[in-house]
């Protein structure tokens, strides 16, 4: 259970935005209160707290907010307990009317040239996105050289989706990190090429499908290190599946550089397969 931070921080003092609303000052008993400061564990009311002639300033433009903060002699932090993730998430901030009006008139001031600065800073983070998704692909050719490049260039640009939150955009994945970029590889494999997503649909546990469909997951690892096409994105292919955890594929992929190969698969059961090749070259 997280704890609560009562102590002021480099930002000036911390107040909490109850989340229930139940609380009421230790000092004057006003209450209940929507915004509180903790002081000894006992929480206070914004006027008992010496904060009262503050103004609230929502999160979301950083420029009013920093030029405020900067006008302002007294600010206040507001944070709120986000029970899902288990933290405290800042909501805003506390500063001085005056000073909030004059944040105002400067950002209406510049907002041409702001507009133009973020529009500039757009195209360069879109440049940049497209430089690391190239470098993301050609790093998961390297390492899994069977993977088709178009399946690869797909799985890339899938992970690396700035604002995802996926694997590609931690500090592992801009890194190009082996272990981040087989993370993405292996959910990409797990969503597309196994009835995973069948399975969580059909009601059943998410560690117990992962269970059932993690040797296909692993075969096909496998046999794109080994520089294997396994064909799941390449050729012409045909797939039914019936099931909710188990079923059966049939896969039919032709092509090659010389001559005709037929490949045939029947999977019988999530992590089982059974593959047989035969090759007729041209003469």
């Amino acid at each position: 259970m997280a704890t609560s931070p009562t102590a002021p921080g480099p930002d000036g003092p911390l107040v909490f935005q109850s989340v229930k609303r139940q609380r009421h000052c230790a000092q004057c008993r006003g209450g209940p209160l929507s915004l509180l400061v903790l002081e000894g564990g006992a929480p206070r009311c914004l006027d008992c707290a010496d904060l009262g002639h503050l103004v609230f300033l929502a999160r979301g433009d950083t420029a009013l907010t920093r030029r405020a903060r900067e006008g302002s002699t007294l600010s206040a932090v507001v944070v709120r307990f986000n029970r899902r993730r288990g933290r405290y998430e800042r909501q805003g901030v506390l500063v001085e009317e005056d000073a909030l009006a004059r944040a105002e008139e400067r950002c209406l001031a510049d907002a041409e040239a702001r507009a133009r600065r973020r529009a500039r800073d757009a195209k360069r983070r879109e440049a940049e996105d497209v430089r690391f998704t190239v470098a993301f692909a050609e790093e998961i050719r390297r390492l899994f050289p069977g993977c088709p490049p178009g399946r690869a260039r797909a799985i890339a640009a899938h992970a690396s989706a700035r604002g995802s939150g996926r694997v590609g955009r931690s500090a592992a994945g801009r890194a190009l990190s082996e272990t981040a970029v087989t993370a993405a590889v292996s959910a990409a494999v797990r969503h597309t090429d196994t009835p995973y997503d069948g399975l969580l649909m059909s009601g059943v546990p998410r560690q117990e499908a992962r269970h059932r469909i993690g040797p296909t997951v692993e075969a096909t690892l496998r046999a794109w290190r080994a520089g294997a096409d396994t064909g799941t994105s390449a050729g012409t292919a045909t797939a039914t599946s019936t099931g909710a955890g188990a079923g059966a594929a049939t896969a039919t992929r032709t092509g090659g550089d010389a001559g005709m190969a037929t490949a045939t698969g029947t999977a019988t059961a999530p992590g089982t397969a059974r593959d047989t090749r035969r090759e007729a070259y041209g003469s």
